[in-house]
């Protein structure tokens, strides 16, 4: 295969290297990388008249694969695509290994012919059409029908029951195929969710929910999944009607997930949310926010200041710590002493004094915050802005000469001085002691194997709103493997950056309406949270669609908003086609 190019010198020497130690050719050809993978199969199918099947062109029937044991499907990765000439041809990645053919040619009753395909995309599939973790659930329902154990039902759950069935190999394995998956989809949460005849797994990615594709059978073990998440979190399972919190720490492929676990009592039983932050993930510098030029020198600028309040402010999830911690990666130094508490610490910088939050021992951001004054901070970084108290301790650290950054959850950069004046704390207090509002929003940005040109029905619509820069082109994705059919895949930030300037100060004491200073703000260059999505629109990184998602509170105006959207739309409400005039 080396001397007929399938193999470079080093994919060779491995192949040889896991044959030697008593890898079976197969396994030893699977270490090899996707593409060379490919080639090699084609090679084989060709040298032994065996067909290669395209699994994205010919994709198989969810109804024909469920005539065959999931168990044997999932074990040896074969995976039944037709019936043809009286045969049943199944892909499989393994043309030395015919154990698996020969198992399910022995329990189906039919004959087998094999077809080559990647182990990658026949794992695909039958993940796509059997559902995560379909194998071990079957299991679960096979041993429960043969020891002739009954599952409990939900008001009749016993903790001692409901131990033990967590702690089952088969729910442990489910659990874990659950949340591999969650993490390779790029999930920042996972959604368990009873329902009266069903239970629903989700992942958000991208910042939207997408529902996983499990087997039915998943409700009849309900229960024992929850006490599995909630014995990983170190939570009572005994208690069922009250919510808990909790904390797993996760090592998956050398990465450590840290994942804060959240149970509620619903009416068809406990839901349970998991928020996944990964440790390792690399943490973003000011160049890689998505920044305009000009925000970003504003931004800049305002780091360097000696004392003052810097407030981040958007929805939870919207990218505020990883800005402020662009923020402090820019400023972080020998002669700054730089002090944060947050409830959870998201990220772990060198040089940083980083302080968790822990409630339950009295340890809130108030009391903390007191404490590190008394450290001799230079820069001080509050996760969030919770209530009157904290603000209080805030305003007075940054004028004793601290420069204070903190998150606040306002729809707007102007929102943040009146919710600040709402709070309790003084007008004068506020216009003395804030330097500068930034409010943002995520969008996702368009694949890029998948991104194609995309021509709006109504582009004069868009012409007249936006002005007359609009592109005559725009982009969105097609949807493909890379994005799960998305179109999307990665997120940027979109911001509104308001340096607080006299003019703002003079209306903060005057207790001016958000609405009054945002006017004056956009009089002096402030940009809005759409005309900065608009921005990336133009430069083909995401699409009208997003931003008109991301920006739903930021109306340009009510005429203009229905001919954005009709023009992104069309009349019949479905967005647009590459190529629709």
């Amino acid at each position: 295969m080396e001397r007929a190019g399938l193999l470079s010198e080093q994919d060779a020497r491995a192949v040889e290297s896991l044959m030697s130690q008593g890898h079976t050719i197969d396994e030893a050809l699977a270490s090899t990388g996707a593409a060379a993978q490919e080639a090699i199969l084609r090679f084989l199918a060709g040298e032994f008249d065996i067909p290669y099947v395209d699994l994205e062109s010919n994709p198989p029937a969810k109804e024909f694969l469920s005539q065959f044991p999931v168990r044997i499907l999932m074990t040896h990765r074969l995976l039944p695509l037709c019936s043809r000439d009286g045969a049943v041809l199944v892909a499989t990645s393994k043309i030395f290994d015919t154990t698996g053919l020969d198992e399910l040619r022995l329990v189906s009753g039919l004959e087998l012919r094999p077809a080559l395909a990647t182990a990658s995309e026949i794992d695909r599939y039958l993940k796509s059409l059997l559902g995560v973790g379909a194998d071990t659930l079957q299991s679960l329902v096979s041993e429960a029908a043969e020891a002739g154990v009954q599952v409990l039902d939900r008001q009749d759950d016993e903790d001692v029951d409901l131990a033990s069935a967590a702690e089952d190999v088969s729910i442990i394995t489910f659990v874990n195929q659950v949340l591999a998956e969650a993490i390779e989809r790029r999930a920042t949460d996972v959604h368990f969710e009873p329902f009266e005849d069903s239970f629903r797994v989700r992942y958000r990615v991208d910042g939207v929910l997408q529902e996983a594709n499990i087997p039915p059978e998943v409700r009849r073990f309900q229960p024992a999944i929850v006490s599995r998440l909630k014995i990983l979190s170190r939570l009572d399972i005994a208690e069922k009607r009250l919510p808990q919190d909790g904390r797993i720490k996760l090592r998956v492929a050398s990465r450590e997930i840290d994942v804060r676990v959240s149970v509620i009592p619903m009416l068809h039983g406990e839901a349970v949310v998991l928020r996944l932050l990964d440790r390792s993930a690399t943490l973003l510098g000011m160049e890689h926010l998505g920044m305009a030029p000009r925000d970003r020198r504003t931004f800049e600028r305002v780091l360097e200041m000696p004392h003052g309040i810097v407030l981040v402010t958007g929805p939870t999830g919207s990218g505020k710590t990883t800005t402020l911690y662009a923020g402090l990666s820019r400023i972080n130094d020998v002669q700054r002493k730089i002090v944060t508490i947050e409830d959870p610490v998201e990220y772990h910088l060198g040089g940083i004094n980083q302080i968790q939050v822990a409630t339950k021992a009295g340890l809130t951001f108030a009391r903390g915050l007191r404490s590190v004054l008394r450290h001799d901070p230079d820069v001080i970084l509050i996760g969030e802005i919770r209530d009157r108290e904290t603000a209080e301790i805030a305003v007075q650290a940054s004028l004793t000469g601290h420069l204070v950054f903190s998150t606040l959850h306002t729809n707007d950069a102007p929102g943040a001085l009146t919710r600040l004046v709402d709070m309790g704390i003084e007008p004068f207090l506020v216009a003395s002691s804030l330097e500068m509002v930034l409010a943002q929003r995520l969008v996702r940005l368009i694949c890029t194997d998948c991104k194609e040109t995309f021509v709006p029905p109504d582009a004069s619509a868009l012409r007249a709103e936006f002005g007359g820069d609009m592109p005559e082109v725009l982009y969105h994705g097609r949807g493909c493997r890379q994005c799960q059919g998305t179109g999307y895949h990665g997120r940027t930030g979109i911001f509104e950056i308001m340096p607080v300037n006299e003019t703002l100060r003079a209306m903060i004491l005057e207790r001016a309406s958000a609405g009054d200073i945002r006017k004056e703000a956009a009089r002096g260059g402030m940009s809005s949270l759409r005309e900065d999505g608009w921005r990336l629109v133009r430069m083909g990184n995401t699409t009208l669609e997003e931003v008109l998602r991301a920006t739903k509170e930021d109306r340009l105006n009510s005429n203009g908003n229905k001919a954005v959207e009709a023009a992104v739309t069309g009349p019949d409400g479905a967005l647009a086609q590459a190529g629709d005039e």
